[in-house]
């Protein structure tokens, strides 16, 4: 089994605070960003990875690939999975990849969504995808940084 120390919701993928305080926070030494536009985009990897500390490996495949490959990480990998959305999410869920905890830290507002808290912002789809994992038994929190204390999203939707 994987060893999965996060999964978290972020828009912009990888940025300082996940490449650093998360990583750290979670004792991480691989980032996977499972997206799939990302995974055939080398220069958005590229720049990803100017963000990531030495030391610390990172992965970009699409979400059939997490699926396909996660399974195959050795015991010493601490994974830290980086999505853009709870989509993703529960397709990694419903492909079989072992997520039990999700910290949801940033989706932006735009056009048909609402803002439930300073960082998170949901339409119709995503709360029925919330309410999807909720009831795998997946745990949702809203947690910017470690240091804050988390919200269970199903409080807000």
């Amino acid at each position: 089994m994987p060893n999965i120390v996060l999964t978290r919701i972020d828009n912009r993928l990888i940025h300082g605070q996940v490449a650093v305080t998360w990583v750290n926070h979670v004792g991480a030494n691989l980032i996977l960003v499972a997206n799939d536009e990302v995974a055939r985009d080398p220069i958005q990897q590229s720049l990803m990875d100017m963000a990531v500390p030495a030391g610390i490996e990172t992965r970009y495949f699409t979400i059939e690939e997490t699926i396909n490959k996660i399974g195959l990480a050795s015991d010493r990998q601490k994974i830290a999975i980086i999505v853009k959305t709870p989509q993703d999410v529960l397709r990694l869920v419903e492909g079989g990849v072992p997520i039990r905890h999700v910290n949801i830290g940033n989706m932006h507002f735009s056009e048909g969504k609402k803002q439930i808290s300073s960082t998170v912002a949901v339409d119709e789809d995503d709360i029925q995808t919330f309410r999807a994992l909720h009831e795998k038994g997946v745990k949702l929190e809203i947690r910017r940084v470690p240091h804050e204390r988390g919200v269970d999203i199903m409080e807000l939707i």
